[in-house]
C-alpha cells in the first residue's frame, strides 16, 4: 500500500514527488503496548500511524519510535505544505507567510525548487534554528483537494466551497467533514469580472446576458447594444467544474454550456491574453488577475447596477463575490501550521491581504450619503407594500450613521449563515474586542427580500439581526462588555433592495444584515 510521506521529515520534498510510507512500531516506555503501522506523519508532538484500526494519533512523549519509517526527531523541524489557487499560491499565501514569519520575529529565505512550487524556509537566527519549512504548490482550487484526499497537502486554497462530490471523497479517505464549519477559513476575497477588449464599446451586461452568452443563445453583439459581431467566449475550465460561482450564478442549475461553444483556458494569464487580442471575445476573469482589458458592470432590469469595487466585493453588494477558502483536515496540523492559521484570519493579516492584488475584509467605514444609488433605488421601486413612512423610518434610523464594509448573508433556504459572513462574526467580534468600537452604537440592520406580505418579511429580517447579533456576542464569550459599547438589532424588511427581486440570486443578495455604527448620543 502506498502512501505520500507527511510533515516532520528532515529531507525537503517536492509535492509532486511523494515518497513511499515505511512501517514504524510505537512502544510504550514500558514495551507493554505496541503500535504498528505505515508512518504518515509526525508533527513534532504527535505521530499519525495507518493502523489494521484505521489512523491513529500518539503523544510521542509517551512512546519510543522502531523501524525505517521513524523521523529523524534530533534535526526535526515542521513542513506545511499547501496546495491550490495559482495565483493564490504566488502572491497571497508568500505576502502571509512573510507576514507570519516577522512577526513571531523569524527571517525568511524563499527558493523555487522547481516550477510552481515555493518553498518559504523560517528560521530563528539567534538559536540558529530552522524553525520550519512552508511548500506552496500552484495547483488549482480542484488539484488541492485532490491533493488533501491524497494525504500529499495538509492546507487547501481554494476560490470554490468545497463540492458534495470532494466532501465525499475527503471523508472515504480519512481527512473528516469538510462540510464542518471548522474545516474551512476565509482568508481574502476575489470576485469574477466580465472582460472584453478594450476596443469593445459595451459597458455592463446582466447575468442573464452572460447566461445567455454562455449557453448559445446569444451569438452576436448586436443583441446586447454593440456592433454586428460574432460574440467569442471564453473560460476557465476549472469554472465548469460542479459547484462553481459561474454554474451557481451564472449558468443555474442543471444548465450546461454546450460543447465546443466556448474557448476553455488552463490559466488566467491566457484568458485575459486571448480576450486582449480579439476585439469580439468576452471572458470571466478575476478581480486579483487584472489585465490589459475592459471590466464590465453587472446591471439589472430593475435598474440595479454593481461594479467589482473593493467596497462592494467586501460587503458582497457584488454578486460575483469569490470568498477565498483556507481548508485543513480533521486530523491535528503541526504547531506551527496552526499558529499560521490563527494569524491569517486576525485583522493584522487582512493588512497584509490589501496590499496584494486581493481584495482583504478589513472593516471600512462608508457614509450615508455613499448609499446615495441604493436610496435612489428604493425610493424608484416603493410600491404598495414599500410606503414613504417604511423609507422615512430607514432614513431617520441611519442617517447619520456609518455602515461597515463586513456584511452578513446566509445559506440558501437556511437561517446558517454562509463561509464569508462567519468569518466576519470573527473579525467584528475581534475589533469589539480591542475596543475599535468602544463608546459607539451598532446597528445590525436586517433586511429580506420582496416575496411575501412586507409585515411578515419585517419580522423575518428582524430575526435575521438578532442571529447575527447572539453569533457576535458568542464569539465574544466574556469579553462581552454591554457598557461598553450599544448593540441593537433591527429590521427593515424589504424597503431598501440592492438588486432585482425577479431571479433567485437577486433575491439572496436581498436578504442580508448590515451593520451601521454611529456615535452614542
Amino acid at each position: 500500500m502506498l502512501k505520500f510521506a507527511a510533515l516532520g521529515l528532515l529531507a525537503c520534498f517536492s509535492l509532486t514527488r511523494p515518497a513511499v510510507a515505511q512501517d514504524v512500531n510505537l512502544l510504550s516506555r514500558d514495551g507493554s503496548i505496541a503500535i504498528s503501522g505505515m508512518f504518515l506523519s509526525f508533527d513534532g508532538e504527535f505521530y499519525r500511524v495507518d493502523t489494521d484500526l484505521g489512523v491513529l494519533t500518539v503523544d510521542s512523549s509517551g512512546v519510543r519510535c522502531e523501524g525505517p519509517g521513524c523521523p529523524d526527531l534530533d534535526g526535526y523541524y515542521a513542513q506545511v505544505r499547501m496546495s491550490g489557487d495559482a495565483q493564490g499560491m504566488h502572491t497571497l499565501l508568500p505576502a502571509l507567510v512573510t507576514a507570519f514569519a516577522m512577526r513571531n520575529g523569524y527571517t525568511v529565505a524563499t527558493s523555487t525548487p522547481e516550477a510552481g512550487l515555493t518553498s518559504i524556509v523560517l528560521s530563528d537566527v539567534e538559536n540558529d534554528l530552522i524553525v520550519g519549512e512552508f511548500l506552496l504548490s500552484e495547483t488549482s482550487s480542484s488539484e488541492g483537494f485532490a491533493d488533501l484526499v491524497a494525504e500529499n497537502t495538509d492546507i487547501v486554497l481554494s476560490l470554490h466551497k468545497v463540492t458534495p462530490s470532494e466532501m465525499v471523497l475527503a471523508f472515504d479517505a480519512g481527512v473528516g467533514d469538510l462540510s464542518d464549519p471548522l474545516r474551512a477559513r476565509v482568508v481574502a476575497l476575489d470576485a469574477l469580472i466580465p472582460v472584453v477588449s478594450r476596443s469593445n464599446r459595451i459597458g455592463r451586461l446582466s447575468l442573464a446576458d452572460l447566461a445567455g452568452i454562455f449557453t448559445g443563445n446569444i451569438t452576436n453583439w448586436q443583441e446586447l447594444g454593440g456592433g454586428d459581431a460574432p460574440v467569442v467566449p471564453h473560460l476557465m475550465r476549472d469554472d465548469l467544474r460542479e459547484g462553481s460561482e459561474f454554474r451557481r450564478l451564472i449558468l443555474g442549475h442543471g444548465v450546461d454550456v454546450p460543447e465546443g461553444l466556448v474557448k476553455l483556458h488552463d490559466s488566467y494569464d491566457s484568458l485575459v491574453s486571448a480576450v486582449e487580442q480579439d476585439p469580439y471575445a468576452i471572458g470571466l476573469g478575476r478581480m486579483s488577475e487584472g489585465g490589459a482589458v475592459k471590466a464590465l458592470g453587472l446591471s439589472g432590469a430593475c435598474g440595479f447596477e454593481a461594479e467589482a469595487a473593493p467596497a462592494d466585493i467586501k460587503t458582497e453588494d457584488y454578486p460575483l463575490t469569490r470568498p477565498v477558502f483556507l481548508y485543513t483536515p480533521a486530523h491535528r496540523l503541526p504547531v506551527l501550521a496552526r499558529e499560521f492559521l490563527a494569524f491569517a484570519r486576525s485583522p493584522a493579516a487582512q493588512i497584509v491581504v490589501a496590499r496584494t492584488d486581493f481584495v482583504d475584509q478589513g472593516v471600512d467605514e462608508l457614509f450615508f450619503r455613499d448609499q446615495g444609488r441604493r436610496f435612489a433605488n428604493a425610493i424608484t421601486h416603493a410600491g404598495e407594500e414599500v410606503t414613504l413612512k417604511d423609507l422615512q423610518d430607514v432614513t431617520r434610523s441611519l442617517q447619520g450613521a456609518k455602515r461597515l464594509t463586513l456584511g452578513f448573508r446566509f445559506e440558501g433556504g437556511s437561517t446558517t449563515l454562509d463561509a464569508q459572513s462567519r468569518s466576519n462574526v470573527h473579525l467584528l467580534a475581534e475589533l469589539l474586542e480591542a475596543g475599535v468600537f468602544e463608546g459607539r452604537s451598532l446597528i445590525f440592520a436586517g433586511f429580506s427580500d420582496g416575496q411575501g406580505a412586507a409585515d411578515v418579511n419585517r419580522t423575518l429580517s428582524k430575526r435575521r439581526a438578532e442571529t447575527v447579533l447572539r453569533a457576535v456576542r458568542q464569539a465574544l464569550g466574556e469579553a462581552y462588555e454591554p457598557e461598553r459599547m450599544l448593540m441593537v438589532a433591527e429590521g427593515y424588511g424589504e424597503a431598501m433592495p440592492l438588486a432585482c427581486d425577479d431571479i433567485g440570486w437577486g433575491r439572496s443578495l436581498n436578504r442580508r444584515v448590515e451593520v451601521w455604527v454611529r456615535d452614542q448620543r
